[in-house]
C-alpha cells in the first residue's frame, strides 16, 4: 500500500477556477499554503472513457489522507446525479472513510446542509471559508480530530457525526 500523504481536492466542474486559485496559492511564496495534491497522480486525459476516469479517481482517493471538497452553488445538485464524477467521488470518499474538509466558496464559515452533498451529512466533517489560512489550519488539524473521533465506538454518544465548523475564535486567532 502506498503512503497516504496526499490531499484530494474534489469539486464540481463549475468550480475549477477555485481549484486553480488554490494551486496558485500553493506556488505563491508570499502565501503560507501547501498541500500534496493527489491530482498530480494517475492523470486521465479529457478523452478518457468514464470507466477509466473512475478507476483513476478511485486509485487517487485510495492513496489520499484527506479531502478538500469545494462547496459551490452546484455541488449538492451535481453530487445527487449518479452520472457525474462528483457523485462518484463523494460516494468513494464516504465508503473509504476519508476525512473531509468542506470549503465554502461563498465564504460562509459555517456548515450549510443546503449546499453540502446529502450523503456527507451523517459523517464527521469540518467546514471552512475559502481562505488559505483557515484551509491550511484545517489541513493541519482536522485529520487528527477525525482519527480520534473514529476510535470511539459507534454506540458511544460522544462520537461526532455531521457537519461541524470552526468557532469564530479560530478565525480571529488566524487574523481572519
Amino acid at each position: 500500500m502506498a503512503y497516504k500523504n496526499k490531499t484530494f481536492v474534489s469539486f464540481a466542474s463549475e468550480d475549477i477556477t477555485s481549484y486553480r486559485l488554490m494551486t496558485a496559492w500553493k506556488k505563491n511564496k508570499n502565501i503560507d499554503f501547501d498541500f500534496f495534491d493527489a491530482h498530480d497522480l494517475n492523470t486521465a486525459r479529457d478523452t478518457s472513457q468514464p470507466e477509466t476516469i473512475k478507476r483513476r479517481l478511485r486509485e487517487r482517493l485510495a492513496n489520499t489522507k484527506q479531502i478538500i471538497l469545494l462547496v459551490g452553488d452546484k455541488t449538492k445538485s451535481k453530487s445527487a446525479k449518479t452520472d457525474t464524477f462528483i457523485h462518484y467521488e463523494v460516494e468513494v470518499i464516504k465508503n473509504l472513510g476519508i476525512p473531509v474538509i468542506l470549503v465554502n466558496l461563498n465564504q460562509d464559515r459555517k456548515s450549510d446542509n443546503t449546499r453540502v452533498p446529502t450523503s456527507l451529512h451523517e459523517i464527521y466533517t469540518i467546514s471552512t471559508s475559502f481562505q488559505p489560512k483557515i484551509i491550511k489550519y484545517a489541513l493541519d488539524n482536522f485529520i487528527s480530530a477525525y482519527s480520534e473521533n473514529e476510535k470511539k465506538k459507534n454506540d458511544d454518544n460522544t462520537k461526532k457525526k455531521g457537519l461541524y465548523y470552526y468557532k469564530e475564535k479560530v478565525y480571529k486567532d488566524l487574523n481572519l
